[in-house]
């Protein structure tokens, strides 16, 4: 279990800042298999999870959305035949927070079956 899934996720203000590169590099060794893209000028955390049917994906996908429901904080979900693809990041300040890293990690163990 790593550091960050042990960790809650706070709640976001909209005026809160984005997470700086610095502070990104500090995080994301702690979520090895997710990359950070930019999208629309918004930088998030993505990472595809494989399965051998559509529905071991979707069951995944279910998984994922219910932690997020339980943490008030939502990724994107791909769920497509053999795949889900998941990203993170802070709709209400535009970029990445740390409830996003948190999340990654979460979502790395739901995809190992921990929890």
């Amino acid at each position: 279990m790593s550091e960050l899934s042990e960790m809650k996720c706070t709640a976001c203000r909209g005026d809160e800042p984005t997470l700086t590169d610095a502070e990104i590099a500090q995080m994301h060794p702690q979520v090895p298999g997710w990359q950070v893209v930019q999208r629309e000028g918004i930088k998030r955390l993505e990472r595809v999870f494989r399965f051998r049917n559509f529905a071991q994906a979707l069951a995944f996908t279910n998984r994922v959305g219910e932690q997020a429901e339980a943490e008030g904080h939502h990724p994107a979900l791909l769920t497509e035949w053999g795949r889900v693809t998941v990203t993170w990041w802070t709709h209400k300040i535009g970029g990445l927070h740390q409830n996003d890293f948190i999340m990654a990690a979460r979502t790395d163990e739901l995809s190992e079956g921990r929890t």
